[in-house]
């Protein structure tokens, strides 16, 4: 049998020499940090771990896979399996498979791994420091109650109950959770922010006060609205702790819950949905979509939904809610880099890049471009090409879809000229990122170009980096390392990327997209 090669979370197919090899995935690989492309035939792009969950070969516990090189294919497809989703890409020159490795000792190899960690369950209690809370639950949650004629009067007041239980627990404390309560029935009403209690015993105080509404059961109002208008800075939500909506659910919705559902997770929001008393066989028919809790949760994938049979004897349900609620890692659906980000393309379009080779480029840009999840509230892409002159291709604001700015970059004309490259950061970073100084997004600028720039590019670069736009050099064929790692941000080796070829350019788009989301994690620490 093979010998097999210990690999990281980030390892891709394209990563690997051989034909055929079997590797060692290590335990616990941040799931939402996985780059993976297709469905059971995979990019060559993509990182082999995070495929192997994506089949089912192995769990986040890590383990042995056998990696088989295939042939390039076109239109890899997204497809959602394991809590990892997969992305389109249109084509890529190599793929590979995952299977489970035959070599059994292997298998005790990694497992045995996986579990020689200390366990954490057994660590001394530390002494809580009652206002501080538990500093190890982070999260900002909303109870989104039910209000509606559907609950009543009566197991509204059992609904009080049960969430005061859960605020206790969780431990709610100046550096512990906050929460805050919404009550869903005809129109939505907030009825307590985060930012009003930090003490279990005021929450519990408010919880108890809470008079109850009547009316529709509208929970997809009442879900947007919270995900739009509950998490404000000004609201008490503080940066790069997970946003948690508890949405409670007596029956069903009257209204629908689907769209609700995409905006949470386009705000960055983990929507998980407590459902007590599932509609009979007999009510089915009056319910609008019966897959309204696998719409509306964060992630189809069992950890965000949780059945109460009933109102009564709630109280054994609560730990293992509260367990939920604090498992940071698991919150999938938080701010993330790809939607959150606004990346301006500066392209080289001189004379000595030629007609065929900035085809490349453009498709380059496209690739990077892709990764990210377009729109009003999203990242955003701009794009201006540069000779001696600028032009902006289209600014953050134009196009608000992923559709429309692959199109846009598709469009794009090549000019030829000179090479004035400090000119052409200055000119972007006055004119596209400017007008988005204020905004919410983390700006990254990817300067690209093939040669030496006539003027000055180190003056600019510094300019732009004090506006906060963290700049990615990549350089081709004749561009010197000098002026590459003069653009660059801090750390320069890892914001410089250069190739003696266009062709090159494909190779690197992965550790750009990486390079970016690592730098917004890190500015979100």
């Amino acid at each position: 049998s093979l010998a097999s090669t210990a690999i990281t979370c980030f390892t891709r197919g394209l990563d690997l020499r051989k034909e055929t090899e079997d590797v060692l995935c290590p335990a616990n690989c941040p799931l939402w940090q996985f780059y993976v492309f297709g469905d059971g035939v995979y990019a060559s792009l993509s990182s082999i771990c995070g495929a192997a969950i994506h089949r089912g070969v192995i769990t986040n516990a890590g383990g042995a896979v056998r990696v088989q090189t295939l042939p390039g294919q076109e239109n890899y497809p997204a497809v959602n399996a394991n809590g990892i989703q997969s992305q389109v890409l249109t084509r890529w020159a190599s793929s590979f498979s995952v299977t489970r490795t035959k070599n059994t000792a292997l298998e005790a190899l990694g497992r045995s791994t996986s579990t020689a960690r200390p366990s954490t369950g057994k660590r001394p209690k530390k002494p809580l420091d009652k206002k501080a809370g538990n500093k190890d639950c982070k999260a900002d949650i909303a109870f989104l109650i039910d209000g509606s004629y559907n609950i009543g009067q009566r197991r509204f007041n059992l609904q009080k109950n049960f969430v005061g239980k859960v605020a206790v627990m969780l431990g709610i404390g100046t550096e512990g959770p906050h929460v805050g309560v919404v009550q869903a029935s005809e129109h939505p009403k907030i009825e307590f922010y985060l930012k009003n209690f930090t003490a279990a015993k005021e929450v519990l105080f408010a919880i108890k006060e809470l008079g109850f509404r009547g009316g529709n059961s509208n929970t997809g109002k009442a879900l947007k609205h919270t995900a739009q208008k509950f998490f404000s800075l000004e609201n008490g939500a503080r940066k790069g702790i997970p946003k948690i909506v508890v949405v409670f659910l007596d029956g069903w919705p009257s209204d629908d819950i689907e769209e609700a559902g995409i905006v949470a997770r386009e705000f960055g929001v983990n929507v998980f949905i407590v459902s007590v008393a599932k509609p009979t066989t007999e009510e089915l028919g009056m319910v609008q979509d019966i897959g309204f809790i696998d719409k509306a949760v964060c992630r189809n994938n069992g950890f965000f939904s949780y059945q109460m049979p009933t109102w009564f004897g709630t109280t054994k349900y609560v730990k293992p809610l509260v367990q939920k609620l604090c498992s940071h890692e698991q919150m999938l659906c938080s701010k993330t880099c790809y939607n959150s980000v606004n990346i301006g393309f500066l392209i080289d379009g001189s004379s000595s890049v030629g007609d065929s080779n900035f085809r490349l480029v453009l498709e380059f840009i496209s690739n990077v471009a892709k990764a990210f999840e377009v729109s009003d509230i999203g990242s955003k892409i701009a794009a201006v090409q540069f000779t001696y002159d600028q032009r902006t291709e289209f600014s953050f604001t134009d196009h608000t879809t992923k559709e429309k700015v692959l199109s846009a970059i598709r469009n794009i004309r090549y000019m030829s000229g000179g090479t004035a490259t400090g000119d052409a950061i200055s000119f972007t970073t006055r004119n596209v990122f400017g007008p988005m100084k204020d905004g919410p997004n983390k700006n990254f600028l990817v300067v690209l170009t093939d040669g030496q720039s006539y003027d000055d590019v180190r003056g600019p670069a510094a300019a732009a980096q004090k506006a906060g736009i963290t700049v990615f050099s990549v350089g081709v064929a004749w561009a010197p390392l000098d002026d590459l790692k003069d653009m660059a941000s801090e750390p320069r080796e890892s914001h410089t990327f250069f190739t003696r070829e266009f062709t090159g350019l494909e190779q690197m788009v992965p550790d750009i997209i990486r390079g970016i989301c690592k730098d917004f994690l890190d500015s979100k620490q």
